[in-house]
């Protein structure tokens, strides 16, 4: 064989120049080349059929190693460590006195009446851990530790994919499908808080239930169908009582253009969802059962309090909440906008019940790339996904005594929110905001968000004489997720 090893052999899928240079390098090495192997010597093919049939035996021992170590994984749970940290400031330039009676309503305490307090806080310290179990079982467990003395649960479920009809099926603590806004993760939201709407008529989103999730093969279609508690278990991790009052809800999404040709720069996404919601219907604040049927929201600036509140509503016995939702995304350009309207009937039996009511809410921006890039689509989940600047954020010394930097991407974008919770005997408040957005994406994974908020709230339910404020508010939030 010419003292010639697999170690040292001539790869057989070398281009003829580069063989016949490694024939010129070795004068021990056979060439490899189709005129030297059509005037090989049968000496010579006998020790290149050897050569080849070594490479097919250790080919196929890399191959039954790759195998085995999949099999073994697969019968390993798998983990996947990620996490995000949002730091954020607010400060509040302008308010009016109704404001401050919003802000701290409470005539007994010292603050009584007095303006928003600017602060700087983390608004969000997450860690996140999730995998697969068997490759058929999926898992997540996520904790926010935003307050230093205690966390918050987020994420919390167990659940199998790939089931027939079902799909992914997920059990425990999860988002309800009410709102894209609350669907996209705060990872991705342009603006730094979610519109009155959405966290009104679906206040943290999630709870513990059950739900199934699928797709059309084409992806076109997706859904979403589950059951709920109606109690918020975020702090305590635990639901108490007889009643498991509980919500039904669905999501249906249709994507009819995208742009695949283009990574998807080009889309449109439409959704319509529902919920059917069962309260306690206890205006008793002592009541054990905090599914109460109130709705509330800050008004899209970190605030203390919630300036609009129902209260929990007396009688509150079934709700009703549909939505429907839209994004046309051009390229850089992008339209969102979303509806909800809710009705609630409320029983003829406890004290201080009322007439049913109606409360209902929107949305719309607009929002543009300077830089040119886009806001990814995810058409499995109906969501919006991590953008990606075309050149990361940097700068450094140069070599030449100079500076290099790479500037990131820009977003501008505008919004307009409405919320109307004032309706017969309950006076909520009506409120409209504007908010001007700015977002600096240093890297896909991080990136700074600057906000701008006026907003005006009438038809409140008086405190110390105010019905009505408007305010305007600055706020900026660093984030990164890893």
């Amino acid at each position: 064989m010419h003292g010639t090893s697999i170690q040292a052999a001539t790869p057989l899928l070398a281009y003829p120049q580069d063989l016949a240079s490694s024939a010129n390098q070795s004068s021990e090495a056979p060439s490899l080349s189709l005129a030297a192997i059509g005037s090989s010597t049968p000496r010579e093919l006998a020790s290149l059929n050897e050569r080849v049939e070594q490479l097919e035996a250790l080919l196929e021992e890399q191959q039954a190693a790759a195998e085995k170590k999949k099999a073994e994984a697969s019968g390993k749970p798998t983990l996947k460590i990620n996490g995000r940290i949002h730091l954020d400031a607010w400060s509040f330039p302008e308010t009016s006195p109704g404001i401050g009676y919003f802000e701290h309503p409470a005539a007994a305490l010292p603050d009584f009446g007095q303006d928003p307090d600017d602060r700087i806080f983390f608004r969000r310290i997450r860690l996140r851990f999730q995998g697969e179990a068997f490759e058929t079982m999926v898992y997540r467990m996520q904790i926010d530790w935003n307050s230093a003395d205690s966390g918050e649960m987020k994420d919390m479920y167990i659940g199998f994919k790939e089931l027939p009809v079902l799909g992914t099926l997920l059990i425990g603590n999860q988002k309800r499908p009410l709102g894209l806004d609350h669907l996209n993760s705060s990872r991705f939201n342009i603006f730094i808080e979610r519109p009155l709407v959405i966290e009104a008529f679906n206040e943290d989103a999630r709870r513990i239930g059950i739900a199934s999730y699928n797709h059309t093969s084409d992806e076109s279609y997706a859904w979403c169908i589950g059951s709920y508690l109606m109690e918020n278990v975020t702090l305590d991790g635990e639901y108490i009582g007889d009643t498991l009052q509980a919500s039904g809800n669905a999501r249906l999404v249709h994507s009819p253009w995208y742009d695949e040709a283009c990574d998807g720069r080009n889309y449109v996404h439409f959704a319509i969802a529902g919920m059917l919601g069962h309260p306690d219907g206890d205006a008793d604040p002592t009541d054990a059962n905090s599914n109460e049927g109130r709705f509330r929201t800050r008004s899209e600036v970190r605030s203390q309090s919630r300036w609009l509140n129902t209260g929990r509503i007396p009688g509150a016995d079934w709700y009703e909440v549909a939505g429907v939702e839209s994004i046309v995304n051009l390229g850089p350009l992008q339209f969102v906008g979303e509806y909800q309207s809710t009705w609630l009937q409320r029983d003829d039996e406890t004290v201080g019940t009322g007439p049913d009511l109606h409360f209902h809410g929107a949305y719309c921006y607009v929002s543009y790339m300077l830089t040119g890039e886009h806001v990814p689509y995810n058409r499995t989940s109906g969501t919006i996904g991590r953008v990606e600047p075309r050149q990361n954020f940097f700068l450094v010394d140069s070599c030449n005594d100079g500076v290099a930097a790479g500037w990131g991407a820009w977003q501008l974008a505008v919004r307009y929110s409405y919320l109307d919770l004032t309706d017969q005997d309950i006076a909520g408040g009506v409120e409209n905001n504007v908010s001007f957005g700015l977002v600096w994406y240093f890297n896909p994974y991080s990136s700074m968000q600057f906000n701008a908020v006026y907003g005006d709230i009438e038809n409140h339910e008086a405190v110390e004489g105010f019905t009505d404020g408007h305010f305007t508010a600055l706020g900026t939030r660093l984030r990164i997720d890893f």
